[in-house]
C-alpha cells in the first residue's frame, strides 16, 4: 500500500473513532438526515416509476384520438365524421370508440365503462377490474347492478375479472357490450365517444391533424405523444406539490445541518489544537473533518436511498400512494417495476452530500490555522 493511501486510511480510522466518541450528536444528525433523503428519494422514485409505467401503457394507445367539441367541451361524435376522416390522405384506419364514466352513489366511486375493440362481452355480461370487485365485494358469477339513464336498474353477470397486473389502468374498469352501453347511458345510435386513428406514416401526424381540423372544425385531434406529455405533466405536478410541502422541513434540516457542521464544539476545537501540537498539518486536520462529514452525509444518503427503494418498489409506497396515484376511492393495488433515473440520483447526491461535507471543512480550517496553545486554552 502506498504512503498516500496509508495516510488516508489512518486519517479515516481516526475520523471514525472521533465520530463514535460523539455518537449521540452524530446519530441524531444521521437520523434526521436519513429521513430527509428518504422523503425526497421516495417522491422522486415513485413519480419517475409512475411516468415510466404510464409511458409503457400509452405505447399501446391509438396513434391519434379525435374528439368532437362544443363550447370547448367534449361531446359525442356522429358516425358521419368517421366516414369523412377515412377519406383523408394518410389515414390507414379509423374506428369509433364507446366509453364513459358511471358514478356509484353508494360507494362514492367513479367507474369507467368501455366497449372493448376485441373480446366484447355478451349482452347482459361484463368484465370488471379488481378495484370494482374489491369495492363491491363481487366474484365471478355475481350480479352487478347499475342504474340506467332512464332511472331503471339493470343487472349484469360478472363474466370475468381483469388481471391484477393491469390494475394501474383497470382498477375502475368495466368492459361491457355495445348494446348494453347504449341502453344504459341512453346514447343515440350511430354516435361514438371519440374516434381512434392509425396513420400510414407517423411523421405525418401533425399534417393529418391539421387536415382533420380543416375538414371538421369542431373536432380536436390528440396524438399519443400529447397524451403522454399530459400524464408526465400531471405526475410532475403532483410530485412537485409533495416536494413543496416538504420544503419547510428541508429548510429546517438545512439550518440544523449547517449549524451542526459549521459550529465546532469546545471539545472539537481542543482536539484540533492537540493534533496540531503533536505535529498534524493543517491539511491533515481538513482531511479529518472532510472524512467525518463524508461518512455522516454518505451514510445518510445511502440509508435514505435504500429505504426509499424498499418503500416504493417493495411496499407500494403507502406514504405517497394517496397523493400520487390519483384515485379518490378505487385505489389500484399494483407493484411498480423498479426504475431509477441516474440523473435524479446524482442531483439528490449533489444536494444532500456535497453541501454538508463542504460545511464541515470551513470551521476545521479556521480552527487549524489558529495557534494550538490558544485553541487549547479557549
Amino acid at each position: 500500500m502506498g504512503k498516500g493511501l496509508q495516510r488516508q486510511r489512518h486519517i479515516l480510522d481516526f475520523s471514525l473513532a472521533a465520530l463514535l466518541r460523539r455518537k449521540g450528536k452524530n446519530l441524531s444528525l444521521l437520523l434526521v438526515y436519513t429521513v430527509v433523503v428518504f422523503s425526497l428519494a421516495s417522491v422522486m422514485f415513485f413519480t419517475q416509476a409512475l411516468k415510466r409505467e404510464a409511458a409503457q401503457l400509452l405505447s399501446g394507445a391509438p396513434e391519434m384520438v379525435v374528439q368532437k367539441t362544443l363550447a370547448g367541451r367534449h361531446e359525442l361524435i356522429p358516425a358521419a365524421y368517421l366516414e369523412k376522416i377515412r377519406t383523408i390522405m394518410g389515414v390507414a384506419s379509423v374506428r369509433g370508440r364507446l366509453w364513459g364514466y358511471y358514478y356509484d352513489p353508494v360507494f362514492g366511486a367513479n367507474y369507467t365503462l368501455l366497449v372493448p375493440e376485441a373480446g366484447e362481452p355478451e349482452p347482459g355480461r361484463v368484465t370488471i377490474g379488481q378495484g370494482v370487485a374489491r369495492a363491491r365485494k363481487l366474484v365471478l358469477g355475481d350480479l352487478l347492478t347499475l342504474r340506467g339513464a332512464d332511472g331503471g336498474q339493470r343487472l349484469f353477470e360478472i363474466k370475468q375479472l381483469l388481471p391484477a397486473e393491469s390494475e394501474l389502468v383497470s382498477a375502475d374498469l368495466i368492459l361491457i357490450s355495445a348494446a348494453d352501453f347504449t341502453t344504459l347511458f341512453g346514447q343515440p345510435v350511430g354516435s361514438f365517444t371519440d374516434l381512434a386513428l392509425t396513420v400510414r406514416n407517423p411523421s405525418e401526424l401533425a399534417t393529418i391533424a391539421a387536415k382533420i381540423v380543416a375538414a371538421l372544425p369542431d373536432t380536436r385531434p390528440l396524438s399519443r405523444d400529447d397524451m403522454a406529455r399530459t400524464y408526465e405533466a400531471v405526475f410532475d405536478w403532483r410530485g412537485g406539490i409533495l416536494i413543496f410541502i416538504l420544503a419547510a422541513s428541508l429548510l429546517a434540516f438545512a439550518i440544523f445541518a449547517w449549524e451542526k457542521a459549521s459550529g465546532l464544539s469546545g471539545e472539537e476545537r481542543r482536539e484540533i489544537g492537540i493534533l496540531k501540537a503533536i505535529g498534524w498539518e493543517t491539511s491533515d486536520v481538513i482531511l479529518l473533518k472532510f472524512w467525518e462529514g463524508l461518512v455522516v452525509s454518505l451514510s445518510a444518503f445511502l440509508l435514505g436511498i435504500i429505504l426509499a427503494y424498499l418503500h416504493v418498489f417493495f411496499t407500494g409506497a403507502p406514504l405517497l400512494a394517496p397523493a400520487l396515484k390519483g384515485w379518490s376511492v378505487l385505489y389500484p393495488d399494483f407493484r411498480l417495476t423498479p426504475f431509477i433515473d441516474p440523473a435524479q440520483l446524482f442531483t439528490l447526491f449533489f444536494l444532500s452530500v456535497v453541501p454538508y461535507t463542504v460545511a464541515t471543512i470551513v470551521p476545521a480550517w479556521r480552527a487549524a490555522t489558529v495557534d494550538p496553545a490558544a485553541v487549547m486554552r479557549s
